[in-house]
């Protein structure tokens, strides 16, 4: 695997992110295409087409919200562990979970600091993964 950093920290999965939302909007737009040009008998069908449009993009939407949701909670208590082994202190609750999540990617060395940082100045998610030196990989981000 190649280094992590800023610039490459992103996930990017091109058969989920694009051809399967793609494919599911075409599915959607088709099938109110097709409840538009059918004919009274095939109606019935040409409806229960649309909702089963609408159940898969909900579920792509969910699919990806409640992974997300259960990671971010995850990184929240792991990052707050990390920083009472390194310090002793709890970390600070004012802190946002964007600044948490950011923060997961500074060393050891740098995290305390960051940390004390992104309060005091009130830095974005951003600015704290900018700010990084010795960038710590999260290969496992969902």
């Amino acid at each position: 695997m190649k280094e992590q950093n800023y610039k490459n920290h992103r996930q990017f999965l091109f058969t989920y992110h694009i051809l399967t939302l793609l494919s599911i909007l075409a599915l959607l737009i088709g099938s109110i295409r097709n409840v538009i040009y059918s004919s009274r008998e095939n109606l019935y069908s040409a409806w229960l087409i649309v909702l089963i449009s609408f159940i898969l993009l909900s579920l792509y939407i969910h699919s990806r919200v409640f992974a997300l949701k259960a990671q971010d909670r995850a990184i929240r208590a792991e990052q707050g562990l990390r920083y009472f082994l390194l310090t002793g202190k709890r970390l600070d609750t004012r802190l946002s979970l964007g600044q948490v999540i950011a923060l997961r990617f500074a060393s050891d060395e740098e995290m305390p600091a960051l940390a004390d940082r992104a309060l005091e100045h009130g830095l974005s998610n951003d600015a704290i993964k900018k700010e990084i030196k010795i960038w710590k990989a999260d290969w496992h981000r969902v």
